[in-house]
């Protein structure tokens, strides 16, 4: 086990990095300054710390700067540490926040073991949770224009009664047709169109850089495995790989389940236990990926064409489990529904559950591609 010399907190911004160093004791930390946000002068800080080569490790709260500066620290052969914002450790009494305060606070809960750090990707996964994280602001927007397409058009009285869903191809036919007397009225919906049209093919051509990447991306085989699960497509699937990362990390489904924010809130004293609405902490877009793929469970449990056309490739563990969630969790929804619950709570509820489904399939997947198998 490395022993560290010092531990050094840095408080990071797009131009500056304020830091401070607790070294291997007990003294109070020092404030070091602040330095300009660059590979030069961090090289300088280092080598102020460490003139004889002292192995140091550094700690910073992830952000909006990325991981480049973790990459850095560790080419110079130090360790470095990104920390989980939400789970600092905070005094609800310091009502003063200072670059300064930050630094020494980070430094001092480094050394004594209370950060919680976050799993960092390699560039190849950086790389393809930034295309994947595209798609989805793509899709976002794409949303956002057919809502305030809609609102145009119900705001002039255009209501479209030939069908019921919306924009399908029969929608935005009707939708192109619509005639305005005034020139500049018929001009905004010309661009609302043309905003749509836009859209779609900026969506369809990230998918398509999606599938492309997929091909020799070391995560394929997962993937693919996921996507044997209900309400799972490859989209899906890759989505939550690129974000989740190695679920391997996770020793059990619960662990997985809290780190996506799926596990009730608690505010338990003495006696008293009560329970809340989810945590929704971690990662956001995991989560909403899996409340989506939850719906695909409330009609009944049966082996289709399209199931069994998922199925093709996948081992037989994955096949099976698959299979056990789709009756295990078809059945949840259908119990919870007859209980009186709201359609979004057991969606939740369902979701929940499928992440521990998703977990097994992971676990089952890596275990077999390094030659072990997870019971």
């Amino acid at each position: 086990m490395v022993e560290f010399n010092g531990f050094v907190g840095l408080d990071t911004h797009a131009k500056t990095i304020a830091a401070s160093v607790a070294w291997a004791g007990r003294d109070a930390p020092e404030y070091r300054g602040e330095i300009a946000n660059e590979l030069k002068t961090v090289k300088k800080l280092v080598k102020a710390l460490s003139p004889n080569g002292e192995v140091l490790s550094f700690c910073y709260e992830a952000g909006p700067c990325g991981y480049g500066l973790y990459r850095d620290l560790t080419a110079l052969g130090h360790e470095c540490v990104v920390v989980a914002p939400s789970l600092i450790p905070r005094k609800p009494g310091n009502r003063v926040k200072t670059d300064r305060r930050d630094s020494l606070s980070l430094a001092r809960a480094h050394r004594s073991g209370e950060l919680t750090a976050v799993w960092v990707p390699d560039e190849e996964h950086e790389a393809v949770r930034d295309l994947t994280r595209q798609r989805r602001d793509l899709k976002d927007a794409y949303k956002r224009s057919c809502q305030q397409l809609g609102a145009f058009l119900l705001r002039h009285g255009r209501r479209y009664s030939s069908g019921k869903s919306k924009w399908t191809q029969r929608h935005l036919a009707w939708v192109k047709s619509q005639r305005f007397e005034q020139a500049a009225q018929q001009m905004v919906l010309q661009r609302y169109c043309q905003v749509l049209e836009e859209g779609k093919v900026q969506v369809a051509q990230v998918e398509a850089q999606m599938e492309e990447v997929l091909q020799t991306w070391r995560w394929r085989e997962l993937v693919k495995a996921l996507s044997a699960l209900r309400g799972v497509r490859w989209l899906t699937a890759m989505t939550l790989v690129a974000e989740v990362g190695d679920f391997t990390r996770f020793d059990s489904p619960r662990q997985l389940m809290a780190y996506l924010g799926l596990v009730p809130s608690e505010h338990s004293s003495g006696d008293t236990r009560r329970q809340g609405g989810l945590t929704k902490t971690g990662n956001t877009l995991a989560r909403k990926l899996l409340v989506e793929s939850a719906w695909a469970y409330q009609y009944p449990a049966r082996k289709t064409a399209h199931m069994r056309a998922k199925m093709l490739g996948v081992s037989a563990p994955v096949e099976s489990i698959a299979w056990a969630a789709q009756r295990r969790l078809c059945g949840r929804y259908k119990k919870l529904c007859e209980a009186g619950k709201s359609t979004p709570l057991a969606c939740a509820a369902v979701a929940r559950e499928l992440c521990g489904f998703v977990w097994a399939v992971a676990r089952e997947t890596q275990g077999m591609a390094h030659g072990t198998r997870v019971s």
